[in-house]
């Protein structure tokens, strides 16, 4: 079996159009469809909710998370 190593770019390639989770460092979740990102890690989300302390407290149609805000961002590939 061989594994092919991958870039974070690659990576991120791969999961546009797919729903994803964006954590923030303030406790926040948002999830929805990747829609895209820049090389900023501004990153927009079609269909998305906001959830504070596991709860669902909004509903956008679309977001935009600025990257250069501070708060570090991790992606988890989920099914919603």
């Amino acid at each position: 079996m061989s594994l092919r190593k991958q870039t974070p770019s690659d990576f991120l390639k791969q999961i546009i159009g797919r729903p994803v989770v964006v954590k923030l460092n303030s406790g926040v979740d948002y999830r929805g469809v990747l829609a895209c990102l820049d090389g900023y890690m501004n990153i927009a989300l079609e269909q998305t909710e906001e959830y504070v302390n596991g709860q669902l407290k909004n509903k956008y149609g679309d977001a935009f998370i600025r990257g250069n805000n501070g708060n570090s961002c991790s992606f988890c590939y989920c099914k919603l």
